[in-house]
């Protein structure tokens, strides 16, 4: 390539899982670090990273598609450069170099704190590839939390021991890696210091995370939990994704016993089916993961439930769908993610024996869907004339309306005089299949 004229603004577009919403945040630090603006909305930026993920159906022709959006009828000079970073990047490094001429960078999820010194190449007219997989390198790299958001995602933990056969994270992200207690709190305190009164936890496996505070104690999530709910100024404690052999007591305690820990528990269980569950080598029992959510609920009545599904796993049976729905059936969710199952390169499950036709499995999605949409609007209109803090977020689509979470994760539209980053007093009194609507409390 030729050398190209230093970029003055960025633009980073992220898909995918809360994980690289937070990497790319991350990377949007490191490049206004470098001196780049971030492009206003609406306007070309001159550097394009795509933060790919590798989760959703055919991720790469995706990327591909968006590069060709990028550069169609612009000259070199006028094309922006282009940047892939992410599982995708991770996964088909190379490749993404031999198709696509028009892409300068490409790396990794645990690389990307490099890409100040790939840029510098780039600019040379140097194309670089960097998929290394260091430990938790990056952190150390990467420079202090500057975003101001009542909201932010803090990344605690990375990869994955599990080895799911449909999954491809343990290939993209690596092993399972807990960040340091005192980074983490390091690091929530600048969030909390800039205007976060909510802090979600990340990781491929969140409650994995282990450590020692500071007296040099073991301790697991919980415990890390209980350290920042201490932190004056955090209103709010979330986190996922979650697996079920990972919940220990503790952890389950700790929905009893924090107030800052949100009424919210993410807990993917695939299948209601045990013969697929062991198949996709989840290591659970559908009965196992009933009783466990029985336990969360024992603790917390008014705990809101999400789950993870995959319909169509190579060789499921009708029947054993219909286990599936069942098992909605009987935790009745909240809110719940459903995807039809897609082969990833590499894994295990791209190359076992029958595979689900499409229309099957299009049919078992909307069939599955249809309850979860259903439970969710009854959950919604369950808390329909409760009273509940709410945290404003942000503006909404109208004049002098407010968008903002309830404690449940629910989305909840109130009108009145409030700013951004207030925890308000709301009057749940209508609901819909998505969202709630609020009044503030005494405005009637």
């Amino acid at each position: 390539m030729k050398p190209q004229i230093s970029p003055k603004t960025y633009r980073v577009k992220s898909f995918g899982c809360q994980m690289n919403v937070y990497d790319g945040e991350r990377m949007g630090e490191l490049l206004s670090e470098q001196g780049l603006s971030k492009a206003p909305d609406g306007e070309d930026a001159d550097l394009v990273v795509l933060n790919t993920c590798h989760i959703r159906e055919k991720a790469a022709e995706k990327i591909y598609s968006d590069i060709g959006r990028l550069t169609k009828g612009k000259t070199q000079q006028k094309a922006p450069m282009i940047a892939v970073a992410g599982c995708v990047a991770q996964a088909e490094g190379e490749e993404i170099m031999n198709r696509a001429p028009a892409v300068s960078m490409v790396v990794g999820p645990q690389a990307y704190h490099r890409l100040p010194e790939m840029l510098d190449k780039a600019v040379k007219g140097e194309r670089a590839t960097d998929t290394d997989m260091p430990a938790i390198a990056k952190f150390d790299s990467l420079p202090e939390r500057k975003r101001r958001s009542p909201t932010a995602f803090l990344t605690v933990q990375e990869g994955c021991d599990k080895f799911c056969t449909y999954c491809v994270v343990p290939y993209t992200r690596g092993a399972e890696i807990s960040r340091p207690f005192s980074d983490l709190l390091g690091e929530a305190h600048k969030l909390i210091e800039t205007g976060a009164r909510e802090i979600t936890l990340l990781g491929q496996n969140v409650n994995a995370w282990s450590g020692e505070d500071e007296a040099g104690r073991a301790v697991g999530l919980a415990g890390l939990i209980r350290a920042l709910a201490r932190f004056d100024g955090l209103e709010r404690i979330r986190y996922t994704t979650s697996h079920p052999n990972d919940m220990d007591d503790a952890l389950i305690a700790a929905h009893g016993e924090i107030d800052k820990l949100m009424p919210y528990l993410h807990l993917p269980v695939q299948s209601g089916n045990d013969r697929v569950l062991k198949a996709m080598n989840r290591s659970h029992t559908a009965e196992g993961y009933l009783r466990l959510l029985e336990r969360f609920r024992e603790v917390r009545p008014d705990i809101a439930l999400s789950g993870d599904f995959i319909v169509g796993f190579p060789g499921e049976t009708e029947t054993e769908f219909e286990d599936t729905l069942k098992l909605v059936d009987e935790v009745r969710y909240a809110q719940a993610y459903s995807f039809k199952y897609s082969p990833r390169p590499g894994t295990p499950a791209a190359t076992m024996d029958n595979q689900i036709a499409k229309e099957v499995m299009d049919d078992r999605l909307q069939r599955l869907q249809a309850r979860i949409d259903r439970d969710q609007f009854a959950f919604n209109k369950s808390k329909a004339g409760e009273t509940c803090s709410v945290l404003v977020e942000r503006k909404g689509k109208h004049p002098g309306q407010w968008l903002g979470k309830s404690p449940w994760l629910q989305s909840v539209w109130i009108e009145g005089d409030v700013r951004i980053g207030d925890m308000v007093e709301v009057d749940l009194v209508e609901a819909g299949p998505n969202s709630l609507r609020g009044e503030l409390l005494g405005s009637r």
